[in-house]
């Protein structure tokens, strides 16, 4: 399979994997073929990536750090209750609160079985093939990644559960923020921007008194948004004054929020976030926090097209774990942009004159960060 800018795509090409709505319902099954109202309609719905079938390419396996069968359940989970929240202020009264620990730590429990299935499992993009709202996909993917950067760590599984109900809950508090602020593509006004950033104060009253609630998860909803130098927001705290949970969270928030796509851009790609994140070692996120990210980063998502300084073009085929940033490269095409006859395999974790320049179209300079 090969990972294709919507932009890049054909009628006719099949999809190598299935697209998701946010309610974790199928829209276009594996091998489907494409038609022009399909391209443009994933366009339209945000969808910048999508897997397709190339023979040259097939035998290439993206490998699934959770099941398809668990991110199904899951968006339809958080979408159902982050709902329900979201109703809050029109509940009658008598009405049942909407409590939703047991649900989430169901989830959680799911998440955790399948990522200890794959204990040298790396950060690889989720969002290639689900569509709809932000929120529920940005909350699945920062849930599975803080997970498996936690498990990396060696968090026991009780630690597991609290950071990753963490992560999964917190931007709760956005369920409080009106819908045309959320969804805003221009920018927001001083007062909407002022109401967005208290999404992380609404999100820790919103948890703080919840039954079976571990009160940690309140504070990741809380503490989110600090930073280390104290640059960061509700209460502009610092160092370790931020649980340490908050700090991963944190971290993971903002490489999502860069490789997601968003009403007002489009999403980066992995490398160039990486960029961005060691920039603000030291600062803004622990050193330590950000290495272990880079080495658990699939920084180059597998059936991604790039060329090396040669001018020839292929397609990244498998990465190494030791070395994410030098991945093992299939070439197809010659420095003329000539299909070759015989497509052959390059690993630069062995050739290290070799470098990648260009990804996607776009000028790659992970170099800077890989240094580090």
């Amino acid at each position: 399979m090969r990972l294709v800018p919507i932009s890049q795509c054909q009628p006719g090409m099949r999809l190598a994997k299935k697209i998701f709505s946010g309610d974790g319902l199928v829209l276009l099954g594996e091998n489907i073929e494409l038609t022009s109202r399909h391209i443009v309609r994933l366009e339209q719905y945000g969808i910048h990536y999508v897997f397709i079938k190339d023979p040259r390419t097939d035998d290439i396996i993206m490998p699934e750090i959770i099941s398809e069968n668990t991110i199904s359940l899951a968006l339809k989970e958080i979408k159902s209750n982050f709902r329900a929240m979201m109703d809050l202020p029109k509940l009658k009264k008598g009405t049942p609160y909407p409590y939703i620990a047991q649900p989430f730590k169901q989830m959680m429990n799911m998440i955790i079985d399948d990522l200890s299935n794959h204990k040298d499992a790396m950060i690889m993009l989720m969002n290639m093939g689900i569509v709809d709202d932000y929120l529920y996909q940005h909350s699945l993917n920062v849930c599975v990644y803080t997970t498996l950067l936690g498990s990396a760590h060696g968090y026991t599984r009780d630690e597991l559960m609290k950071l990753g109900m963490g992560a999964l809950l917190h931007d709760i508090g956005k369920t409080q923020i009106p819908m045309d602020v959320l969804k805003k593509p221009g920018a927001l006004t001083d007062h909407e921007f002022q109401m967005m950033r208290n999404h992380a104060k609404i999100g820790f009253e919103l948890l703080k008194d919840e039954p079976n609630m571990p009160l940690v998860v309140a504070h990741c909803a809380f503490q989110h948004h600090e930073r280390i130098d104290g640059s960061g927001y509700p209460r502009g705290i610092k160092g370790s004054e931020i649980h340490d949970f908050a700090k991963w969270i944190g971290l993971v928030d903002s490489y999502d929020a860069m490789t997601t796509n968003r009403v007002y851009r489009s999403p980066m790609l992995p490398h160039q976030a990486i960029e961005l994140l060691y920039a603000g070692t030291g600062t803004l996120y622990e050193q330590h926090m950000v290495q272990l990210f880079r080495d658990k980063v699939a920084i180059y998502p597998i059936g991604i097209t790039v060329q090396i300084h040669t001018g020839e073009t292929g397609v990244v085929v498998d990465f190494n774990h030791s070395y994410p940033h030098r991945p093992i490269v299939r070439l197809l095409y010659n420095e003329a942009g000539e299909e070759l006859a015989s497509p052959y395999e390059i690993d630069l974790s062995k050739q290290l004159s070799t470098m990648i320049v260009n990804v996607n179209g776009q000028q790659s300079n992970v170099g800077l960060a890989s240094g580090i």
